[in-house]
């Protein structure tokens, strides 16, 4: 087995392929990375109900968002204070209490122990007001909800500070997600793979010269705020002339002409935020095993007819290219079967005996180095703190 990497590999910025294929070193991102972060939980519409609910996870907590009978958004840990059980599961609305389903321990939507069956014969002794659910801390911004496992965490203004007003001049409050527009994707890729993937600006024009011809990726810039990541390239010429009939998708009416393009950001460590002309999306990278990444795409758009969004959404970006293989992703015409062929091919590759990482573009590609920087210095520092 090989030794844990030490700090003078900060020097080089290169992470070791066990990185992205050891269980011990998934384990260390879970510990040390996922649960000390901010992470997203969902949108401010899933809850906007007294009652609804949401399930999330930071590393290794579980934990809900619940919409209380006051109007508050508040977050706790998703187990029972009596055997541990999860209380809740995926998404819901209409709760007026929270019971466990193992021993019927009931909270109040405030976080606050309620009942407990048997009470006066077998548990006489227990302070209730004891065995409130543990609390996480929760914040919203652009229509987001985070939440952090520990409940006096970092100010989340501290968290996003530097990239307020570089992702984009969008307002997704006046926005819409429609009903069947989320996309799931379960790829075979670390999650590093997908987020690196994601940053990389030299494979634009390479691996989606097609599928993203409307942008000029010669005029793209980039750059790291903290440990988060920004990016912004201006429309192609001759799309940014002819908007209006080659949008698929109604353009978003509060964008400035001078200010279209193509916003992207990946908040440190997983959540990206893709923002153009005519869509804003939150693309949630879930880590679930050293060789596995769940994508959790949520998209927003302009208010449109029924008629439009039937029309427009579910078609490809360029649809599949004419006289070739339709089952083969690189010819698919879709941006995500793209990107995904070609995170899977990079995990599969990492078994060779010979795999290594080449030279990386001193400028495309330097994104990728910062990140490796705070993923090291995330594992290997936090240690001592």
């Amino acid at each position: 087995m090989q030794n844990p990497p030490t700090k003078t590999t900060l020097d080089q910025f290169h992470l070791p392929v066990k990185a992205y294929t050891s269980q011990e070193w998934f384990n260390q991102e879970q510990e040390t990375i996922f649960s000390q972060t901010w992470q997203f939980a969902g949108l401010i519409a899933d809850v906007s109900e007294p009652g609804s609910y949401i399930c999330a996870h930071a590393g290794l907590y579980p934990l809900i968002v619940v919409h209380g009978e006051d109007g508050e958004l508040r977050a706790f840990h998703n187990i029972c204070r009596h055997r541990g059980t999860e209380l809740l599961r995926t998404t819901g609305k209409r709760k007026k209490v929270i019971s466990c389903p193992y021993h019927h321990w009931t909270y109040s939507l405030e976080g606050q122990l309620l009942s407990i069956p048997e009470k006066r014969t077998q548990f006489a002794h227990v302070d209730m007001s004891e065995l409130n659910l543990h609390k996480a801390a929760i914040a919203t911004w652009k229509g987001m909800i985070f939440v952090h496992p520990e409940e006096d965490a970092e100010p989340f203004s501290d968290y996003i500070t530097g990239i307020e007003d570089k992702i984009g001049p969008h307002q997704p409050e006046k926005l819409i997600e429609y009903e069947g527009t989320r996309l799931r994707y379960d790829i075979k890729a670390n999650w590093k793979i997908f987020a690196e993937n994601y940053m990389d600006g030299y494979h634009l024009a390479h691996l989606h010269k097609d599928t993203l011809a409307d942008y000029d990726h010669k005029r793209q810039k980039s750059e790291y705020n903290g440990r988060h990541w920004t990016f912004f390239q201006p429309l192609s010429v001759f799309y940014q002339k002819n908007l209006a009939k080659q949008s698929e998708l109604p353009i978003i009416d509060h964008i400035p002409e001078d200010q279209m393009g193509a916003y992207v950001s990946l908040l440190f460590p997983n959540v990206g935020i893709t923002a153009v002309e005519s869509i804003w999306s939150v693309i949630h990278i879930i880590p679930v095993a050293p060789d596995r990444t769940i994508i959790d795409i949520r998209t927003l758009t302009m208010p449109m007819s029924t008629t439009q969004y039937l029309a427009s959404w579910f078609k490809p970006s360029r649809g599949p290219k004419a006289n070739t293989h339709a089952d083969d992703p690189l010819e698919s015409g879709d941006v995500m079967t793209e990107d995904i062929y070609a995170c899977e091919q990079q995990q599969s590759a990492m078994k060779s005996p010979k795999f290594a990482i080449g030279p990386l573009s001193k400028d495309l590609e330097q994104s990728i180095l910062d990140f490796h920087g705070h993923i090291l210095d995330a594992v290997l520092f936090s240690q001592e703190s």
